[in-house]
């Protein structure tokens, strides 16, 4: 029997390819509630793409949430905040040092210590005190360091804290970052050799030799955000302790090996 001119046409041009799945999905919601019918084949295709994309999030989210370990390789003991590691409060072999400043002089300009800061290698605080300048404040520089003219009135007299500090730190190894401006408005010297400054050392510095802000160093070796509003001085230190705890062995057999640093 001969086919009419529909049947050949449908016969040329089949309404779905052959080999494909044929059954469709209809979805209502759309188009105010006008039925919209999806060729199964189209809706597999999303579902396994979304699920790609899904997980393609999924681990940049996780890749993102842990910073790079530079030369600590594949290490992923990490600390996620500066929390002390312990209750111990004893003033340790090892204490981190940070000062916050105010501006005195012309435009406020020259610095003067307003507060200092030490804690243990377990990050608890040995010692906190508001300092008293001996000059003029012409600007307290509050939106960075948190102190208010209020904490400077309570602050306790330079001469006294510079003592107490110095008792302190005498035989003792000195962690800091950028120490010789800290120690510069306390007024006092370190042996060289007893200081372990995360800002010169080379492990912790840029490509290029370039020093690193603590608060790049903290959020990329720590995976913690600090200095997020006004600086705090404990935060700092402890910042810099916790740097110093995680590169300690690799830190110390590199002053080892350059036979330690002179005075």
């Amino acid at each position: 029997m001969r086919k009419n001119a529909g049947e050949e046409r449908r016969a040329a041009f089949p309404a779905k390819p052959v080999g494909l799945e044929t059954r469709d999905e209809t979805d209502s919601s759309l188009l105010g509630g006008k039925a919209i019918t999806f060729s199964s084949n189209w809706i597999q295709l999303q579902k396994q793409f979304g699920k790609g994309h899904a997980t393609l999030k999924r681990k940049r989210k996780l890749e993102g949430s842990l910073p790079d370990h530079g030369i600590m390789g594949n290490n992923r003991t990490l600390t996620r905040s500066l929390v002390p590691l312990s209750t111990d409060c004893s003033v340790t072999r090892v204490l981190a040092l940070d000062c916050e400043m105010v501006g005195v002089g012309y435009e406020g300009k020259r610095n003067s210590l307003a507060r200092v800061s030490l804690v243990n290698l377990s990050g608890n605080v040995v010692y906190d005190k508001n300092v008293r300048p001996v000059e003029f404040v012409t600007d307290c520089r509050t939106k960075i360091t948190g102190v208010r003219v209020c904490d400077l009135k309570r602050g306790e007299k330079f001469v006294v804290v510079q003592k107490e500090v110095s008792e302190l730190l005498r035989g003792r190894i000195l962690v800091g970052h950028a120490l010789h401006n800290d120690l510069k408005v306390l007024l006092l010297s370190h042996p060289r050799k007893d200081m372990r400054d995360t800002m010169t050392y080379e492990h912790l510095q840029s490509k290029t030799g370039r020093p690193q802000s603590l608060k790049y160093l903290a959020d990329r070796y720590l995976g913690c955000k600090i200095q997020e509003n006004a600086h705090s001085s404990v935060e700092d230190a402890r910042a810099a302790m916790f740097l110093y705890n995680r590169f300690k062995d690799e830190w110390e057999k590199h002053y080892i090996r350059r036979g330690g640093l002179t005075k």
